[in-house]
């Protein structure tokens, strides 16, 4: 975990992008010796912005399913995609 302060932003620009891109890692921004900022890379934020999506709709799908919805087997959404691949529906 890298952890900086603010005037690192504008002082190592460069080194703090590089950083983020080529660690993958956020560095997190301290004001006054207190959490800001946290900076990371546009390909992390991205990646991390997905994955939270598909954690929510995990979520919701899961609490249709405690809710009683219908669910399907393996076998049957295998045999349906076959079905919609082959064109027999």
């Amino acid at each position: 975990m890298m952890i900086r302060p603010s005037t690192c932003l504008r002082n190592d620009y460069n080194d703090i992008a590089d950083f983020c891109k080529t660690e993958n890692q956020p560095v997190f921004l301290t004001k006054n010796g207190e959490g800001d900022l946290v900076v990371m890379s546009m390909e992390a934020y991205t990646y991390r912005e997905e994955m939270l999506d598909l954690r929510e709709k995990l979520l919701e799908a899961e609490a249709q399913r405690l809710s009683g919805a219908k669910t399907f087997s393996l076998d049957e959404v295998n045999n349906r995609m076959e079905e919609i691949i082959n064109g027999s529906i």
